[in-house]
Parts: structure tokens; C-alpha cells; sequence
């Protein structure tokens, strides 16, 4: 099992997001932007930083990068991709995912454990969760409140796209506490928190049973690892 991650001029979390697919038990390939060529993989993750400066709009010129031609192409074909805090971004502005991301409501740029309710295990990578499940991921964003249309708004949850909620306290607005959502085919996902910051006992977030228990992160990238291997 084969999962690529995509570097962009910006990026910061790749290595982390490397390590995570490691951790889970996938082999990680490096990707670049600049090209046109996936080399064989299975899954794709888009990871966090300031692509680009966040010039424009956060993730609005990576959107447009060499790579993400064949990124949109296997995601239509139905290849797994995760988009994480800026990757996420770059899913929206791509128009793979519905709604976008804007400054947060408060003005600044928040870094926090984030408590999270898990609402849609269909997808790729949520598989591994129980419905209703509530895990602590780290959040650092500063354009990461969700919004969209009323229309798109209603579709998102009554077609139950919603896969992960803000639980505890709304962190930067989102509009109905929506922390990441999924396409109808449930293989592309996009998240603000970041799960590969939470895959390693005694390097996640600090919960009740002390921190090294937090390893909630670390589900996003085994489930995607079992829904491939499951399918070949």
C-alpha cells in the first residue's frame, strides 16, 4: 500500500503526514507539485501549511498546481484523498468538495486539542470510528471557518457529508460546527484538524488518560489503509 503525499512551495506537515502513513503501516511517496505523475499510488494526502503564501486565497493557487490535474482525475475515478487544514482548502477551491474556508470569526490564528464527534464512518478514511465516536486532534488554523450556501449547507447534512464536528467550543466560526466533510463517494475527505499530529503515544494531545493516549489521529490513515488492501 502505496499513499502519496504532495509537497507544495509552503508546505509544513508533509514529513509529519509521511510519518503518519508510516505509523499505520502504508509506505509513504513523496510527490511534488510540480509534476504530472502520481507514480503508482493508492491514496493521496493533501497536507497543512501555506501553500503558496496563502497568497490570494489559502489554497486557491496550489488548487491550480501541475500536480492537482491528476490529483481531481484519480479523486473522480475514485481514488482516497485526504485534504488536511491547508489541503483542505485546496479541495474546496478545487471544487472537489462543496462549500470553502474563510478567516476565522475571531480574527486569529488559533492552535488548540480539539475536542471532535465523528458522524460519518462511510467514508475511506473514517471506516475505523464508531458513529458518534469522540476523539482530540490538534487544530491550528487561521482560515479555517466553513461556509457555504444554504442549499450546499442543507445538502452536506441531509446526505450526511458531514464527517467530523467541532465539540466543546466552535474554534473559528465554522457554520454548524462542521470540522471536515466528504464527497457523495465517500473517497475524498477534507479536514481542519490535523490527525498525523496525534499518531504516536506520547507525541498527541494531552487528554484525561494522560498524553500518551493521544493517538486519535492515527484511525484516518489505517482505515484507508484497510478500505484499499479490502478492495485489491
Amino acid at each position: 500500500m502505496r499513499v502519496g503525499v504532495v509537497t507544495f512551495p509552503g508546505s509544513l506537515d508533509d514529513r509529519d503526514a509521511q510519518r503518519a502513513i508510516r505509523l499505520a503501516g502504508a509506505d509513504p511517496v513523496a510527490l511534488w507539485h510540480g509534476e504530472h505523475d502520481l507514480h503508482g499510488v493508492d491514496a493521496l494526502v493533501l497536507p497543512g501549511g501555506f501553500s503558496y503564501g496563502d497568497y490570494l486565497r489559502a489554497g486557491a493557487i496550489a488548487s491550480l498546481s501541475p500536480i492537482m490535474a491528476e490529483v481531481i482525475d484519480a479523486a473522480n475515478k475514485g481514488m482516497p484523498v485526504l485534504g488536511i487544514c491547508n489541503g483542505f482548502q485546496m479541495l474546496t477551491e478545487a471544487h472537489l468538495l462543496g462549500g470553502g474556508l474563510i478567516r476565522n470569526d475571531h480574527g486569529s490564528f488559533i492552535c488548540r486539542d480539539q475536542q471532535l464527534r465523528v458522524e460519518n464512518t462511510a467514508t475511506d478514511w473514517t471506516s475505523g470510528f464508531t458513529a458518534g465516536q469522540e476523539i482530540t486532534v490538534p487544530l491550528k488554523n487561521g482560515e479555517g471557518g466553513f461556509i457555504a450556501s444554504a442549499d450546499t449547507l442543507a445538502r452536506l447534512e441531509g446526505e450526511g457529508h458531514v464527517v467530523v464536528r467541532y465539540l466543546g467550543l466552535n474554534p473559528n466560526g465554522s457554520l454548524n460546527d462542521i470540522a471536515g466533510i466528504t464527497n457523495a463517494r465517500g473517497n475524498v475527505v477534507g479536514l481542519m484538524p490535523h490527525p498525523e499530529h496525534a499518531v504516536e503515544p506520547g507525541f498527541g494531545p494531552d487528554t484525561a488518560d494522560a498524553m500518551r493516549s493521544g493517538v486519535d489521529g492515527l484511525t484516518f490513515f489505517s482505515s484507508v489503509i484497510q478500505r484499499v488492501l479490502a478492495a485489491a
